[in-house]
């Protein structure tokens, strides 16, 4: 038996890997705003300031993974918020937890959106750590109504962190493989919005095309959720894994690799 941390856990995607995750026997902690067995608003510097202390009441023996897949898809500035500041401080936040673990895992929840337009502004700002700043840029491209950018370019910004995090020292050096997902279309209480006529599901299907299978329930992600952070998954590091049912092929074609140079 593992013991796991999922943030988001009382609904789509998080409350899915959950249910997966005890299902298979581990000993899982969820974390959301509430709803589950620690609430924790991760928009707040408060509120991820007192999550590890909270876990570690819970799992005095540490963790063995964390699985972060607390978001929004939400055209403000709340989206900055949660699914860059509140992802990687449940990350860096929760790693120590790991440090006794014999096969410690960390992997997050990034989006297919990652590979969508983005504003180069926001992604540098967010890369740069600068909260307030990057709140204050999102809450200007509302403004301009290009609210829109804001969600891709959270993901984004999140895929290029692990890329980036995932062979420092810290992670890669302490041993802990790490990693993120990004879904395509899931079917879940965040994207119902965005598919209740049949125009509007033509129109996502159009942004989103996924030739295998179409929308996917949230029990497709976690599965893979679960892989990466079992002890299976022993060398894979700083990669997002798109489980897309097609649409990174689909939009981008074969001409993604570079050359050597």
């Amino acid at each position: 038996m593992r013991s796991y941390i999922v943030t988001g856990a009382a609904s789509g995607i998080g409350k899915a890997t959950k249910e997966l995750l005890e299902e298979r026997g581990h000993a899982v902690i969820g974390v959301d705003l509430h709803g589950t067995d620690i609430d924790a608003d991760l928009a707040t510097a408060e509120g991820r300031a007192g999550l590890a202390d909270a876990v570690a009441a819970k799992a005095p023996d540490g963790l063995d993974a964390i699985v972060a897949v607390a978001g929004v898809a939400v055209p403000s500035s709340l989206a900055v918020r949660v699914n860059y500041f509140g992802t990687l401080a449940s990350l860096e936040n929760l790693r120590p937890l790991l440090a006794g673990s014999e096969a410690p895992r960390a992997v997050a929840v990034s989006s297919m959106a990652s590979l969508m337009p983005v504003d180069d502004e926001l992604v540098g700002l967010l890369i740069a750590g600068d909260e307030d700043a990057a709140v204050a840029r999102a809450d200007a491209l509302v403004e301009q109504e290009l609210g829109g950018l804001i969600y891709a370019s959270t993901k984004r910004a999140l895929s290029e962190w692990v890329r980036t995090a995932s062979i420092t020292p810290e992670w890669a050096g302490a041993g802990i493989p790490l990693n993120a997902v990004g879904p395509g279309i899931i079917i879940t209480p965040m994207t119902a919005p965005l598919m209740q006529t049949p125009e509007a599901r033509e129109q996502l299907a159009h942004m989103v095309p996924m030739p295998l299978g179409g929308p996917a329930e949230p029990v497709v992600v976690a599965r893979l959720l679960a892989w990466l952070a079992s002890e299976e998954n022993t060398h894979l590091a700083g990669q997002t894994i798109y489980v897309d049912g097609g649409s990174d092929a689909a939009i981008r074609g074969p001409h993604v690799f570079g050359t050597a140079g």
